[in-house]
């Protein structure tokens, strides 16, 4: 199944207003890294249900989410709680390093 997609239209509602926080995949079907980390940010959809929602959001299909949180390398990821971004990891990065910021932001 993997971690589902948000959109321009569907960012606010999606992760603005979140009861729970969000991680953003900033990502493109082009890059390389992204298609790396692609399993993993599927595996922490499942393994955080309930407690963060994941999300995958193309850069190329939905321009203006990226150009508002200033992203400038992909994969990014964003880890938002209470409708702001906590957490910024860009690169493709170990599963660890992702789980230990989520870790953090809901501690």
């Amino acid at each position: 199944m993997g971690a589902p997609k948000v959109t321009d239209e569907t960012f606010e509602t999606e992760v603005l207003k979140s009861p729970i926080p969000v991680l953003v995949d900033f990502w493109a079907a082009w890059c390389g890294p992204c298609r790396v980390i692609a399993p993993i940010i599927d595996e922490l959809a499942e393994e955080f249900e309930g407690k963060v929602k994941v999300m995958k959001l193309n850069v190329d299909e939905n321009p203006v989410t990226p150009g508002k949180y200033g992203i400038r390398a992909i994969p990014t990821l964003i880890i938002f709680k209470n409708g702001e971004p906590v957490e910024v990891i860009v690169g493709a990065v170990s599963k660890n390093t992702i789980v230990n910021a989520l870790n953090k932001v809901l501690a």
